[in-house]
This record gives C-alpha cells, structure tokens and sequence, in this order.
C-alpha cells in the first residue's frame, strides 16, 4: 500500500497475534544500506531491489513471514500465499501524510498513488489474482477486521497445508 496506509500498524500487530516474523523492508534497508542511489526530487534513498531479495532470501524459505512495503513486483511470486493491498481514503491520508512532514510533489504523488490505485495494480500484475485482496484502512475498527480476517485466514491455512 502507499505510504501512511497503516501497513506498519497491521504488520507488527498480525506478526505479534499469529506469531509469526514481519519484516519491514524500508527498515532492513536502511539498516543494511541496500541502496543504489538517492532520489533527490522526493528526497529519499533508491532501493536496490536485488540487494533486498539476497538478504531475505533465507527467511523466506523458512515461511512465517509477514513482509512490509509499499510496492511489490520485485517480490518472487513463489514467496507469498496472500497479498493485502491496505487502502485508505484520501481525507485521511493527506493528514497522515502531512504529519510524516510530506510536502509538495511527495505528497501529492502519494495521495495520486491512492487515488490510481496503482499499487493495487502492480500487485493484481506481479501476483495471481485469488491471491491479491484489498482491505480498508481508515479506522481503528478497520485495523481491527482486518487484524481479524487475516488472522482467521492464516488458521485456516495453516489447517490447510499442514
């Protein structure tokens, strides 16, 4: 999901209910400096997504992760058995936005992002479609549902496959 949609929130929450490991990839990057660059016109480091991929690798394999970033087609597919797009409607998203200190062409690009729903998009593209699902990020009470079917989803898998 764009950035401000509450994927960090739902992340560190779902991996702390279902025990499982989440990974935020803006965070090991930073940590690892898996850059190639910096963007000056948004102000921020590039990623060098091949770099990110060799060190996940090995977490990966061993499943039971909860991956965290805003975009998604550098991502094998053979990783993931579901993907959740978070959404959230722009009123809500310029304030937390504007509160992270995004300005001009960074937030208006971020709020357009959401508007196109281009990550949606890019993950229906990179990812079978069944496995692709959108969910409301508003609320607290969405945070809540949501935490909730993802979590009655993964039992349910696990009963499935194993």
């Amino acid at each position: 999901g764009t950035p401000g949609v509450g994927k960090t929130t739902l992340g560190k929450e779902l991996a702390s209910r279902a025990g499982m490991s989440y990974v935020n990839v803006g965070d090991m990057a930073k940590e690892g400096e898996l850059y190639k660059g910096f963007d000056e016109e948004y102000d921020c480091p590039i990623l060098d997504e091949d770099r990110v991929i060799d060190e996940l690798e090995d977490k990966m394999s061993e499943g039971g992760v909860i991956v965290d970033y805003h975009g998604c087609d550098f991502f094998p597919e053979r990783w993931f058995h579901i993907v959740f797009v978070l959404r959230t409607e722009n009123s809500f998203l310029y304030d937390r936005l504007e509160s992270r200190g995004y300005t001009g062409k960074k937030l208006q690009d971020n709020i357009q992002c959401e508007i196109f729903q281009t990550l949606y998009e890019e993950a229906m593209l990179s990812y079978k479609k069944e496995i692709v699902h959108q969910l409301p990020s508003n609320t607290p009470e969405d945070l809540d549902r949501n935490l909730d079917q993802i979590v009655q989803w993964i039992e349910q898998w696990m009963k499935d496959n194993n």
